[in-house]
């Protein structure tokens, strides 16, 4: 079967279903999606069975990027939580069809600071190539691909016998590992609300919602018939917490429902109780899935990858010899599941602990199934309030003992719960949660602001409590670079013996995307730990270059130098807005009209345009990177103070650059680059102060400027080859917008658009959202065309930049 390549996508799918899917109902609609498939319904009111979800595409094109568009238009919609999804994700052009499992790609669907929010369709925007990087690895491995022509008869063969389904009514939903969090997203809504559980005292107790879930879903007749499982559903109540009370006699509790379980039944009358058996061990072992947040990162459920475990493995074996399983013992101070201890051969020399129960039951669970362990080393044990008495009497002994503590590992992928990202900030309760473990309040004046990090307290528990052993960790770089760990990094006296780099988009559950470093540390070497040159690898575990960590010790950094060039005047033509000094903050630094923001800010006159500018494009010359995440900027040498043409580089650059967010809107419009002569306006400019500024027509006001080279300039200055560039670029747009405005709006609106900055006219082309944000393309070609020139230029401009933002100490290389 072969299309023409001019044929309508409307037509290519009515095509398609024809020849392919006939059998099914391929004319339902489902959100956005382009092309569904599903069961047949016998009646109005029966529920389809959603079979593949696809993406059309008429002519010819690059399968993954149709999935990855799929992928994103059904994330932005959120079409799994209201439709249960599909057994395959599809698309198709004119030549050819590819198919995904659902399962293998539905875990991005829960990235927790991922932005859906963007037209799936444009395939330039950086959430597009973010998800295109995630998920191009599983697709190329998972996904199948049929030509239409020539693997027509494996194509039919595929369909029939991996979508069936009964051509009858669906009468209850399967639940499988595609669609279990879906279903519990439901059940949220529906059945927890009816359980009479105080869920705040429940989740300090260590009991959490989902355990009741899973109790309800691995159960027939009501009654639950998975082994292990922390909460137990016994028709009419759940049980939970077996002990012997003081006569030796088990107790359990049980808690019952508020309405005599008929939202219970009505939920679940909906779904076929348990799911197939094939899938019990995968959905107990991904209940890291149905964790919330906060308990999330307070215990560390966050799967290590196998590829990263393996990797790390080997380098132990690289420092300690081949032999070291052997030689060495071997604990998991935050096992979580246990994943992490994949792959050690002497299950005599391994223990593993973990703040969960049920994670505890997980694993003495997966003993039985073949797991390297032994029962009795698999123990529950709060790592930051338990006291060591509690440990097994063979791990204490190793604790405990100077000699045996040399041989003895600490092998861990620590919680990474922190007071001090953005969401932790305003979770004032969240905050005090953390303060109230025995390790922060024991060395918390060791850690100063590190304390509140628990990835710090673990390693400073171990260090000071297990001296002499090794470490083995996963961890964001914060311990080597950030300014916050300084006190962190006086105290613990280590050495790193190995590291290396990964991407953290690689690891279950993780929000954001920044650099995670494995580090062996040898306890027993003191030394202060001042940088490291570390090999980086990529998703596919090959190594892509070194990078040296430094450990910014003793480091004056930008944000300090910056802070001296404060200099009110009552001419103020902006406010410089920035936070942090690291790469991390970079979009957190921009200018703006109005002085008004959460932020440090720092307002703009003539005295202090030129240290700003430089500041500013000291802090966006460079992309921010996964891997420059943590990078510091630091206070400069003296060198830029005479060095004219970099000043009036990074004016030009700051000028023109995206960040720059003056609006006409929001007050005059003092940096137009631009007479009006240059750019053919109809009106006069309400300011010309840039342009006098640049041409050296502006008297000195205050106590006199803080440059000397601006002290008694009467002269224009002078810019270099690249920076001209910049400026003919930007003048062709301003112009371009000028031409424009002078056709369309009456003479009073051109008074006031007149002034128009770069933000203003790219608002002018692109519009806004809803949700009062730029839009990120335009139908007007030559905007785009003019605009992507002035980019490109602003680009090499940045690339000139660069090498003095080394040279002058701004950043270490």
């Amino acid at each position: 079967m072969k299309y023409p390549i001019n044929l309508r996508e409307e037509e290519l799918k009515n095509r398609v279903g024809e020849d392919f899917f006939w059998q099914y109902d391929y004319h339902t609609a489902i959100g956005n999606i382009d092309f569904t498939v599903c069961g047949l319904q016998s009646n109005s009111k029966s529920m389809p069975q959603s079979l593949v979800w696809a993406e059309a595409k008429r002519g010819t094109v690059d399968l993954t990027k149709a999935l990855v568009q799929l992928i994103l238009t059904i994330g932005k919609a959120r079409t799994f939580d209201k439709v249960m999804p599909p057994a395959f994700l599809s698309a198709f052009d004119c030549q050819k069809i590819a198919f995904i499992p659902y399962a293998d790609v539905q875990e991005v669907f829960y990235l927790n600071d991922f932005n859906w929010n963007v037209a799936p369709s444009n395939h330039e925007t950086r959430e597009f190539k973010l998800l295109l990087a995630m998920v191009s690895n599983t697709l190329a491995q998972k996904s199948l691909l049929f030509d239409f022509e020539f693997d027509g008869k494996e194509l039919r063969n595929f369909i029939k016998h991996n979508l069936k389904i009964d051509y009858t009514t669906i009468s209850k939903i399967r639940i499988d590992k595609n669609n279990f969090i879906i279903v519990y997203n439901k059940w949220l809504q529906t059945v927890k609300p009816s359980i009479a559980v105080n869920w705040e005292l429940a989740k300090k107790n260590g009991i959490i919602d989902a355990d009741f879930y899973l109790a309800d879903l691995l159960s027939q007749e009501n009654q639950t018939i998975k082994e292990k499982l922390y909460v137990i559903l016994n028709k009419d109540h759940y049980e939970f917490e077996k002990s012997l009370d003081e006569m030796g006699i088990f107790t359990i509790k049980r808690t019952f429902f508020k309405d005599n379980q008929r939202a219970h039944a009505e939920f679940w009358n909906k779904y076929e109780r348990p799911p197939r058996e094939q899938y019990w061990n995968y959905i107990v072992n991904r209940r890291d899935l149905l964790v919330p947040q906060d308990i999330r990162e307070r215990k560390g459920s966050f799967f290590t990858p196998q590829i990263w475990v393996e990797l790390s493995q080997q380098y132990f074996a690289e420092l300690l010899g081949e032999n070291w399983q052997d030689e060495y013992y071997i604990w998991d101070c935050a096992a979580g599941t246990g994943n992490l201890l994949a792959g050690l051969t002497n299950k005599y020399h391994i223990w593993a602990s973990t703040l969960d129960r049920q994670d505890v039951d997980i694993m003495r669970d997966r003993i039985k199934n073949g797991a390297n362990l032994l029962e009795q080393h698999v123990f529950q044990f709060d790592f930051l309030n338990d006291d060591f008495s509690k440990l097994p009497d063979n791990l204490r002994e190793i604790v405990q003992n100077p000699d045996l503590r040399k041989k003895l590992i600490i092998y861990i992928n620590p919680p990474y719960a922190e007071h001090t990202s953005k969401v932790n900030l305003i979770r004032k309760a969240y905050k005090e949660q953390l303060t109230q473990t025995e390790i922060q309040k024991k060395y918390g004046e060791l850690l100063k602001k590190a304390s509140y990090e628990l990835s710090a307290q673990f390693l400073i528990r171990i260090y000071q409590e297990i001296p002499g052993c090794l470490i083995g960790e996963f961890s964001k770089l914060k311990a080597l670079q950030s300014p916050n760990f300084e006190h962190f990094r006086n105290h613990f006296l280590a050495k790193l013996e190995r590291c290396f780099i990964i991407p953290s988009n690689t690891f279950d559950n993780v929000k954001g995307v920044f650099p995670i470093g494995f580090k062996i540390w040898n306890t027993a070497k003191k030394e202060k730990f001042e940088g490291i040159t570390a090999l980086i690898y990529q998703k596919n575990n090959i190594p892509i270059g070194e990078k040296t960590l430094f450990a910014y010790n003793d480091c004056q950094y930008i944000n300090t130098w910056i802070s001296e060039y404060q200099n009110k005047l009552n001419a103020s033509i902006g406010f410089l807005h920035y936070r942090g000094n690291d790469f991390q903050h970079q979009s957190m630094v921009f200018i703006e009209s109005l002085g008004k923001s959460s932020m440090t800010i720092l307002e703009i006159n003539q005295n202090n345009l030129k240290p700003i500018c430089i500041y500013f494009s000291v802090r966006h010359c460079l992309k921010a990177t996964w891997l420059n995440d943590r990078d510091q900027f630091l206070y400069p040498n003296a060198g830029w103070q005479t060095d004219s043409e970099f000043q009036n580089d990074c004016l030009a650059f700051t000028l023109f650059h995206s960040q720059n967010r003056i609006s006409w809107r929001n007050g005059t419009n003092h940096w137009i680059p631009f007479t009006e002569k240059e750019v053919n306006a109809k009106a006069k400019f309400k300011s010309n102060f840039m342009t006098n500024f640049i041409q050296g027509k502006l008297k000195p006001q205050g106590n006199g400027t803080l440059l000397e080279t601006e002290k008694v300039r009467t002269t224009p200055l002078t810019f270099s080859v690249e920076a001209k560039a910049v400026f003919e670029a930007g003048r062709k747009l301003w112009a371009y917008y000028h031409q424009v405005i002078t056709q369309k709006l009456t003479i009073g609106e051109e008074q006031d658009e007149v002034n128009a900055s770069l933000y203003d006219i790219k608002v002018y082309f692109q519009g806004k959202n809803e949700q009062g944000r730029l839009k990120s393309n335009s139908t007007n070609t030559t905007f785009k065309e003019l605009l992507n020139n002035l980019r490109s230029e602003l680009d090499a401009l940045a690339q000139k930049i660069e090498p003095k933002i080394y040279q002058y100490g701004f950043l270490k290389r």
